[in-house]
């Protein structure tokens, strides 16, 4: 059953459809709120919280965006609020980089992969959250710049110029450790539009 389905019956109460959706999306609010806040326990207890305020504000809820837009977007405030609290930034790991589970890997190569990731960690460490919301939404969770534009509140335009900021900024970081990254294809877009 598609997402519209399901909370169009969550609406009316239907606790199965709403047990179907938190199967379908836990895991990646707990890894988008990992990502965000850098502490795995946090993300899981804001997942808990995403999908209580799912439950008992699915009336509001409407159709006109999709519901993984309406999701991230409470995942996203909740975060936003507990980094506020927790008053310091955290670190965030990109999509090719934290997922370095490979087959075939020595140790030599794991040990690389291991200090590849502690690097770009540091240098997402150092990057604002306002460059790091986006660029974690595009870059890692796959959104595209509409939907980011959508959840986040702010034009189009705003939200490609802070992935692309986050981007130089980030590659600025990596750079002082003598470590190059390289973005997917279409994460050049906008860099490709402004030259």
């Amino acid at each position: 059953m598609n997402d519209k389905n399901l909370i169009l019956l969550v609406q009316k109460g239907d606790e199965d459809a709403f047990e179907e959706i938190m199967h379908k999306y836990k895991n990646k609010i707990v890894n988008f709120l990992y990502n965000m806040t850098g502490d795995y326990e946090k993300a899981v207890e804001l997942s808990q919280e995403t999908f209580i305020r799912v439950y008992y504000k699915a009336k509001k809820y409407r159709p006109k965006a999709p519901f993984s837009s309406w999701l991230f977007t409470i995942a996203s405030n909740l975060a936003k609020t507990e980094l506020k609290k927790m008053n310091k930034q955290r670190s965030i790991p990109l999509e090719n980089v934290y997922n370095n589970n490979q087959q075939g890997l020595s140790e030599t190569d794991d040990f690389e992969m291991k200090e590849t990731v502690k690097k770009i960690r540091k240098a997402l460490n150092n990057l604002h959250r306002r460059y790091r919301i986006p660029l974690v939404l595009k870059d890692i969770e796959g959104f595209s710049q509409e939907e980011i534009a959508d959840m986040l509140k702010k034009p189009v335009g705003t939200i490609k110029a802070q992935i692309s900021r986050g981007r130089q900024y980030l590659k600025q970081e990596i750079r002082k450790d003598d470590f190059n990254i390289n973005f997917k294809p279409e994460a050049q877009e906008f860099e490709n539009e402004r030259a």
